[in-house]
């Protein structure tokens, strides 16, 4: 069988002929292939041989998506939803996730979540837990109870498939393989950012008293018997918007031994409870990095230690 047009740009991409390669797909998206247009989408998004472009990888998917390509349309409710590379419309990404979940029980899922929450007409929560002070120094403080069981088993579900080596954003904002930390890890990265998750991840912001739009995606963590996370700073320095400001860490899960968060300088440990958010600084009042703030994720010793972290930054950090 003769291969397509599509598939032959692809073959020249996997070949390394990456212009030629590029060009053809182009080609291909411009007579309104679906699969062409979400292709050369992903390639604009990521940034896979050409220049990375959010904005305009984001307008491709629409394209795509109004094409019927599947995974472009539950793409395109996601963006919708959170905002990233474009316009915000929560009310048209839930419509948009009500149809979705009458034909995928994922996206019912989501919507079910959705539905269960107490949020306003932007999706943010009516209401969060009042803080337990940890410590002064580092500003460190507890809300007990912030995230239900059945939001913290949904955020474990999603990537239960996808864990990986863990990784770490470097500089030029690329995930790359941590060398500190033993756990495996899956990132909801924007794309697969749900309204579910990103109505959670609106509630690590109103805790933490900054917006949405400051945050890291959201990472999940796993850590078996014998996992760590060794002694180390989450602090990042830059300008007034790059420096890595707060820590939010959302305990998943407590059926397992061991695994606490030690402040390494100070001896305070914290054992978190299913839903309970540890929120610290990572800076003192100057912008310097906080030497108190050194923190570890001691061994777990029996079962499985779920976590998901959210860094937060000094300003804008989503495209």
């Amino acid at each position: 069988m003769a291969s397509t047009p599509l598939d032959q740009a692809l073959s020249l991409i996997d070949a390394g002929r990456f212009d030629e390669g590029v060009h053809m797909l182009r080609q291909v998206a411009s007579t309104g292939d679906p699969q062409g247009l979400f292709m050369l989408a992903s390639f604009t998004w990521g940034g896979r041989h050409v220049q990375q472009d959010p904005a305009r990888g984001r307008l491709l998917y629409e394209y795509a998506a109004s094409l019927g390509h599947p995974q472009g349309n539950l793409f395109l409710t996601n963006l919708l939803g959170n905002g990233v590379a474009g316009k915000r419309d929560w009310e048209l990404a839930l419509a948009r996730l009500e149809a979705e979940a009458r034909q995928l029980p994922g996206r019912r899922a989501a919507l079910d979540l959705v539905r269960a929450m107490d949020l306003d007409a932007n999706g943010d929560p009516r209401s969060v837990p009042q803080p337990r002070l940890i410590s002064k120094e580092p500003d460190a403080r507890l809300f007990a109870g912030a995230f239900t069981p059945q939001e913290c088993a949904y955020l474990i579900e999603g990537v239960r498939d996808m864990f990986e080596p863990s990784m770490v954003y470097n500089a030029a904002r690329e995930l790359v393989r941590d060398t500190i930390r033993t756990s495996d890890g899956a990132t909801y990265h924007w794309l697969i950012e749900d309204p579910a998750v990103h109505s959670i991840n609106r509630r690590v912001a109103a805790l933490s008293g900054t917006s949405f739009e400051q945050g890291e995606a959201l990472q999940v963590l796993r850590y078996v018997p014998g996992q760590e996370y060794r002694p180390h700073f989450d602090y990042v320095g830059g300008d007034e918007v790059s420096r890595r400001v707060w820590t939010a860490l959302i305990y998943l899960n407590d059926d397992y031994d061991g695994g606490a968060t030690a402040f390494v300088r100070t001896g305070t440990e914290v054992q978190g409870r299913t839903g309970d958010v540890l929120l610290f600084r990572n800076e003192l009042a100057n912008g310097a990095r906080d030497p108190l703030s050194e923190h570890a994720g001691l061994p777990v010793t029996r079962g499985a230690k779920y976590l998901a972290t959210r860094w937060v930054r000094a300003g804008r950090w989503i495209p």
